[in-house]
């Protein structure tokens, strides 16, 4: 096994042959074994032979996976459009995202996913109840886009990293610059409000270091830079900031692993 990856109640595994296992629940599809039986061992996922699979991304009761040859595959639950493939109609095997080559990264989890083409650009499909799809509409309770559009106010920008989070996404620039866009409740942007954004805004506060790696959970984001130094920002209820404090940041703060 070369990768992994965890959705919210089912697991997928990547092999070394390119081919995809899951297991977990599996009520929608999402394990995308041709069934919707529950999987307690893991399953090989079935209608990709013949590709080689280079990368995964579970999600909220769906899965995401990028072939070799750039293209986007997508199965599970589909209410959101968070498939790609134009339509809501969940499936149990995988689906190809419409009109989606040259992909080097992806991200799927709650219901909007993420790809990054070849030539920087960012790609959003799904839900956009709170503009996480950053095609600069204030979205709503039922505004989706069921096939990828791309991010807006990124002209200009290379990017080569992006992440889902519940309901805000995050984006990483060759540069290593980062930035954000959607729900902002909780500060989860970085950007010193709590203001949500319905195009991309540029993360404040990292001591001007490049960033190398970054991930988004439900209401925060968490950010490593050159200096192995990890940042966190958002939602701090439960401490998922790991700064010493209980408090939200809308800014970026430190995770202390020392006292």
């Amino acid at each position: 096994i070369i990768q992994i990856s965890a959705g919210s109640d089912h697991s997928l595994a990547l092999d070394e042959h390119g081919v995809i296992w899951g297991w977990g629940r599996n009520l929608n599809g999402g394990v995308g074994d041709g069934t919707k039986e529950t999987r307690a061992v893991p399953v090989e996922v079935v209608g990709l032979e013949g590709r080689t699979m280079v990368a995964i991304s579970a999600g909220w009761d769906y899965s995401l996976a990028l072939a070799n040859d750039g293209t986007v595959w997508a199965w599970g639950l589909n209410s959101s459009g968070q498939l790609g493939d134009g339509t809501h109609l969940t499936r149990s095997v995988p689906a190809q995202v419409h009109d989606l080559d040259n992909v080097i990264d992806i991200s799927a989890n709650d219901q909007h996913s993420l790809a990054v083409a070849s030539d920087g650009t960012v790609w959003a499909w799904g839900s956009n109840r709170s503009g996480q799809l950053g095609d600069g509409t204030p979205g709503g309770h039922l505004i989706s886009t069921p096939v990828p559009a791309p991010v807006q106010g990124l002209e200009g920008v290379t990017i080569v990293s992006a992440r889902a989070g519940d309901r805000h996404s995050l984006a990483l620039d060759d540069n290593g610059s980062l930035w954000a866009w959607g729900r902002n409740r909780s500060g989860e942007l970085g950007d010193g409000t709590t203001n949500d954004h319905f195009v991309p805004v540029q993360v404040v506060g990292l001591d001007d270091q490049p960033v190398i790696a970054i991930e988004a959970g439900g209401e925060h984001s968490i950010a490593l830079t050159d200096d192995n130094r990890v940042w966190s920002w958002g939602d701090n209820t439960w401490g998922q900031l790991g700064d010493g404090s209980w408090n939200p940041s809308s800014e970026p703060a430190l995770v202390r692993f020392w006292d």
